[in-house]
């Protein structure tokens, strides 16, 4: 038995889309109790952090729904089924900044909300990025601007909260650490 496990005794799915499927369980807690839990299970992203030959971060801004705002983000997206995470970070790359890369390194992965998502997302370094010649279609619904800030100027839209979700903050994080200059 896991530490704190708690089993599974019914599933309801509630809802099914493209991205996400909710359901709810209904679960025997270790003290014997029983209790519901609100799921959402996800197929699993990538983020990337795209370095450029002058060591900028290549991001992009985006709106997001939920938020009912626009922020700016390290490029991102889901995996597709039976898809690769690093394949995943290359078609992204490509569809939302327009470079391409033969030099995609794995840093790590994390869960992005683990009290009710099961969303793993791997996170990738490409360095040695080129513009390519022609530039790929990406989501008919996605609409991004790409820009590129340094370090610094990154960590400063951290503290004004335009650069403010976890895979983003955690990727300057990283780049802090490893010494970008």
């Amino acid at each position: 038995m896991k530490k704190f496990e708690e089993k599974t005794i019914k599933t309801e799915k509630i809802f099914e889309g493209k991205v996400i499927t909710l359901q709810v369980d209904d679960v025997l807690l270790p003290n014997g109790k029983t209790s519901k839990r609100e799921l959402i299970k996800h197929p699993g992203a990538v983020g990337i952090i795209p370095i450029t030959n002058d060591n900028k971060i290549v991001l992009v801004e985006q709106f997001r729904k939920p938020l009912e705002k626009s922020i700016i983000e390290i490029p991102a997206g889901k995996l597709e089924p039976g898809e690769k995470p690093e394949v995943t970070a290359v078609r992204e790359l490509e569809e939302e900044t327009g470079y391409t890369t033969d030099s995609l390194e794995y840093i790590t992965s994390f869960y992005t909300s683990p009290g009710f998502a099961d969303e793993l997302m791997y996170l990738y370094l490409a360095k040695d990025i080129k513009k390519m010649a022609q530039p790929v279609d990406g989501d008919d619904d996605e609409f991004v601007e790409r820009m590129e800030l340094t370090l610094e100027e990154a960590k400063r839209y951290v503290s004004n909260q335009r650069i403010h979700d976890a895979k983003t903050n955690y990727a300057i994080l990283y780049l802090e650490m490893m010494g970008l200059k």
